[in-house]
């Protein structure tokens, strides 16, 4: 390491460690080593720009084994990479033509030509992935450029766009805003949603950029076409079959189950989510209340994982085109099918040609309806699930979606109520929380506020997150952290003071220091929170236990 007391390893949360480094090729360095010798129980490893967040899953991995093993990596290593087999380089074909080449080169001070070159000329490295799903940030010891971003960023990137930010470059896999700096296109295949691994560039990769005239550009938000013309290869990089290129899987055709006839606000598919997948700037996605939909696939006789759909504050209809079972859980409304009212946490036959009707719900904001066999969708990194802030996974449902479901129910459907109605939440909800990785970021009287305060829910809520109102939690350091790896549940402090709970379809990385994480088992509760609700938090149970948020290995 760089210096004798890194790295830091801090809390985040309680399944995962955030370990602190000096500089962006200790992270490199660390993220090769601890990949190389992961355990059992190791979920994700996500560098970021001074970090490493290491997920494991603590029923296989406790966190202090976690803690020890990555201290005993950190000390026992004089080069992490060194017993990693180099592997061939992944070569994105790219044509200098970017609006921002010949500005970006007059403020470094060289020609637009001298700046292209030396872009292709370096050997990159993925440093880590974040911003949106497939957008690598790639460094290397052979640029010596820092470019700043622009002053004001633009509203539409187009996908392929490649561009300089900092230290950094990177390509944009979808069209996205963006403040880099833009000095080319690629055509290459930055992530295929249908491969088995979706991300063409993951951390750690070595990446070279190869000349072209010109890249075909497809339509907006898809990624460009190809090259128009053979390219040749810069120096030191083989061309033919050592050039890295995803798999391809052709995505599945489900057969119709249920008819969707009004969607309402929002509704969509979702299972359990995407566990491991940050390290590629996934994020988990997946049901909000992941209780609800468990239970809604138990009373089915399904497995617990299986996909349902979540509707959110009601109004759904649907028509069954074959006799099921169909369960609804969650949100407290009315349900009917063929009319008749029915109870939910209770599986009902579901006759075909009628129509199920989940009415406005007067407590809570998400249901889950669950039919034997499970739904059936698209599957993108292993799930069906939607994420409604990088658009993966199947589409929100709209009225006249035919929607196939699955032969895949595991057992009978149980006999009698297997979990009750519980009763609606009260306008104050208590959540636990679990220490965060940057307090020391913050006054000493911002943890006093925190739990002492009566937090309301804001507008501002969705499956992204949700913004709370209430005293603003003072600073003790300005400014924002170096982009770190982030977890369902952490608590981002923007300048204003105010905190935000990130929530399932949440960014994988962020900037805003995280004061505290909301504990696994509270963290289902912000599905059902309206505008308005009252939270009061306080110390998980055994926080005590853990150890200090500032350790050092």
């Amino acid at each position: 390491m760089s210096d004798a007391t890194w790295p830091r390893v801090l809390p985040m949360g309680e399944r995962a460690l955030l370990a602190e480094v000096a500089t962006l090729g200790d992270v490199l360095a660390l993220r090769a080593a601890l990949a190389a010798s992961a355990p059992d129980g190791v979920v994700d490893i996500v560098p970021a720009a001074r970090t490493v967040l290491v997920q494991v899953d603590p029923r296989v991995l406790p966190l202090a084994a976690a803690r020890a093993w990555i201290a005993r990596i950190a000390r026992g290593r004089t080069d992490a990479g060194g017993t990693v087999a180099a592997a061939a380089p992944v070569v994105l074909d790219m044509a200098y033509d970017g609006p921002d080449l010949a500005d970006a080169a007059a403020a470094l001070g060289v020609s637009a030509e001298a700046l292209a070159a030396r872009h292709e000329a370096a050997a990159w490295t993925v440093a880590f992935a974040g911003f949106a799903p497939g957008f690598a940030y790639l460094t290397s010891d052979e640029w010596p450029f820092d470019v700043p971003r622009l002053d004001s960023p633009r509203t539409r990137v187009p996908a392929g766009s490649v561009g300089l930010a900092g230290e950094f470059t990177g390509a944009y896999p979808r069209e996205t805003p963006g403040g880099w700096r833009l000095i080319g296109t690629t055509a290459a295949p930055l992530f295929d949603p249908a491969a088995a691994s979706p991300a063409l560039l993951e951390p750690g990769a070595a990446v070279r950029f190869r000349r072209v005239a010109r890249v075909i550009r497809a339509a907006p938000g898809e990624a460009p076409a190809g090259p128009d013309e053979t390219p040749t290869a810069p120096a030191g990089v083989p061309a033919g079959p050592d050039t890295v290129t995803p798999a391809r899987t052709a995505a599945p055709t489900p057969a119709p189950g249920l008819r969707v006839i009004e969607p309402v606000l929002l509704a969509t598919i979702q299972d359990l989510g995407r566990t491991g997948r940050a390290s590629q700037g996934i994020a988990r996605s997946g049901a909000l209340d992941r209780g609800a939909l468990r239970t809604a696939n138990r009373l089915v006789g399904n497995a617990e994982g299986a996909a349902g759909i979540e509707v959110t504050l009601g109004g759904f209809r649907a028509v069954t085109g074959t006799d099921t079972w169909v369960a609804v859980t969650g949100a407290w409304g009315g349900i009917r099918i063929d009319g008749h009212a029915v109870d939910p946490y209770v599986a009902h036959a579901w006759p075909a040609g009628t129509e199920l009707h989940i009415d406005w719900f007067a407590h809570g904001v998400r249901a889950y309806l669950a039919v034997r066999g499970g739904i059936d969708g698209l599957v993108v990194a292993g799930s069906r699930a939607t994420d409604t802030l990088s658009k993966l996974g199947p589409a929100p449902l709209a009225a006249g979606d035919d929607v196939g479901v699955r032969a895949d129910a595991g057992g009978p459907v149980p006999v009698g109520d297997l979990a009750p109605w519980g009763a609606p939440p009260d306008d104050e909800v208590v959540v636990e929380l679990e220490p965060g990785p940057r307090a020391d970021w913050f006054a000493a009287s911002a943890l006093a506020t925190l739990f002492e305060t009566a937090w309301v829910v804001t507008n501002a809520a969705d499956r992204v997150g949700v913004r709370l109102e209430g005293s603003p939690l003072e600073r003790a350091v300005a400014g924002e952290v170096p982009s770190e790896g982030m977890v369902p549940g952490a608590i981002q402090v923007p300048p204003s003071g105010l905190p935000t709970v990130l929530l399932a379809d949440g960014p994988v990385t962020g900037g805003y220091p995280v004061i505290a994480v909301v504990a696994d088992d509270s963290l289902d509760a912000f599905a059902q929170l309206r505008p308005g609700t009252r939270i009061r938090f306080r110390h998980a149970h055994h926080t005590h236990a853990h150890a200090s948020a500032h350790a050092s290995v």
